[in-house]
């Protein structure tokens, strides 16, 4: 119950902050080899209006190679599933999607999709996620293919039952590079994987 109910604290007074996007520097060196070589040189940081930084996120520079996942209802088929999309830290506590406090630390993000089984309604309206797991733990390049290893992977981040995760999307063609505010309580970055437009919330619990 107390873990509950910092979570929930926590999620309150992250969304009602501001937020602004700036330059990360280079990507952690704590991240294995493998991963480090396919990450963009130059990241994004989040940094809340009391100065503190919430998060840095790294993607790809090139977009993941391989076949398509060939799921339903996703706007990023030609991803492969479990492949590597990027690398985040969070130097003080964060929160995934679902509201969950993610510890400080370096986690690794994959390309996953929410199952089709009734348990996710009102998550958001496609089906692609990415799916933090410790990067202590992620240390190739190579998709997860595994969706039950990703998840498992996944729950050492979130320390629940739930896989950690932050809802991601392919941008419209009006796509326009930058960070802002959308709804009612969602931070959303627009970047490029590759060069793939994207949408990522990273302030934001669903269901706000």
């Amino acid at each position: 119950m107390t873990r509950l109910v910092c979570s929930l604290l926590f999620v309150t007074l992250a969304a009602n902050a501001q937020y602004k996007a700036q330059p990360a520097g280079d990507p952690p060196s704590d991240v294995a080899p493998a991963i480090l070589a396919t990450l963009n040189k130059t990241g994004t940081k989040i940094v809340a209006d009391n100065g503190s930084t919430y998060a840095e996120i790294w993607l790809r520079s090139a977009a993941p190679p391989g076949p398509g996942s060939g799921e339903s209802n996703i706007t990023l088929p030609m991803i492969p599933s479990g492949a590597l999309l990027g690398v985040l830290r969070f130097p003080a506590k964060g929160s995934d999607r679902r509201g969950q406090t993610v510890a400080p630390g370096v986690y690794t993000l994959r390309y996953g999709n929410y199952p089709m089984n009734g348990d996710h309604q009102g998550v958001a309206p496609q089906r692609d996620f990415m799916v933090l797991s410790p990067a202590s733990l992620d240390k190739s390049a190579d998709p997860v293919a595994d969706f039950d290893a990703l998840m498992n992977m996944s729950r050492k981040a979130s320390g629940t039952p739930h896989p950690a995760v932050l809802s991601f999307w392919k941008a419209d063609s009006d796509f326009k590079p930058g960070f802002e505010k959308q709804g009612e309580s969602d931070w959303v970055l627009q970047t490029k994987l590759g060069n793939i437009p994207i949408c990522i919330i990273l302030v934001g619990k669903a269901g706000e």
